[in-house]
């Protein structure tokens, strides 16, 4: 099977979206990106004529998304791998957050994904090849407080993705959660939506976490450059993992979970193993 393989990537005006297909258009594959406004799908297109494909589609206009897939497959041919990259953060203590706001954190990064995974999927089963690649976060595993909703549904896309992934594997997908730690995107800067503060009694926790994560927006440690290449990688493989981590920050912090969640476990083993029915 040919090394140059067509992508189909969700949100490439920013972020890590764009430097995926910049990274995939420079190492010779055809990249189908979706955007949400005509000026972005021709900004996208820019980067390579003849390898570059701009969609106008939102993850969330669930009527839609059928029928713009099967347009893809039929005008530009077989989808190889998908990348749904597509989502945003939502910063704001639970309490304060309104009921709409966590579910549009939702709609966008679980439901937004499953819609076009569920669209796509009987086609790569049919040729029973093809890689889903769902981007999730190190605070897919981790938490932080202050954003409860955007870990939840990163919490969420894992799941789903491990289990679609056993699922699937008699048909030779494959399906991975590539997990990024703090990367020099938009994520915390203009595409984060925050939630005004009205509690009094969070200000102690929160203010200084809000100050730190605005301060360290545009200086994060991970180079999104280097993530799409990374990606790339994981696309070549031959065996790609069900979980990849993206930068040395989040595979400290989840090493440090493991660490924690382990020792927890010992501490309450007892009470756990005391739910059992008795032994006859």
């Amino acid at each position: 099977m040919s090394s140059i393989k067509t992508l189909l990537v969700t949100g490439v005006s920013s972020g890590f979206g764009r430097a995926l297909a910049i990274e995939a258009i420079t190492a010779g594959h055809r990249v189908i990106g979706t955007v949400r406004n005509e000026s972005a799908r021709q900004a996208f297109e820019a980067l390579g004529p003849s390898q570059a494909f701009g969609r106008l589609l939102d993850v969330t206009d669930f009527g839609r998304i059928d029928a713009a897939v099967a347009e893809m497959e039929s005008t530009l041919g077989p989808i190889d791998v998908l990348v749904n990259n597509a989502g945003y953060g939502h910063e704001g203590i639970f309490e304060e957050s309104s009921l709409e706001e966590i579910r549009q954190q939702f709609e966008v990064n679980v439901f937004g994904a499953v819609a076009v995974t569920k669209a796509l999927l009987p086609y790569l089963r049919q040729r029973r090849r093809g890689h889903i690649i769902n981007i999730t976060s190190m605070g897919g595993f981790i938490t932080f407080p202050g954003v409860a909703d955007y870990c939840g549904s990163k919490f969420a896309l894992e799941g789903i993705s491990e289990a679609l992934g056993k699922e699937l594997r008699p048909f030779n997908i494959a399906v991975t959660a590539v997990a990024p730690g703090s990367f020099r995107t938009d994520w915390a800067g203009r595409s984060m939506v925050r939630s005004p503060r009205s509690i009094a009694d969070y200000d102690a926790l929160f203010e200084p976490i809000r100050a730190a994560r605005e301060a360290k927006s545009g200086k994060q440690l991970g180079d999104p450059a280097k993530a799409a290449r990374a990606m790339l990688a994981l696309i070549a493989s031959e065996q790609p993992p069900a979980h990849l981590l993206l930068g040395s920050d989040a595979l400290t912090l989840v090493r440090e979970k493991l660490t924690s969640y382990a020792a927890e476990l010992d501490t309450w083993e007892a009470l756990t193993r005391s739910t059992d029915f008795d032994s006859d």
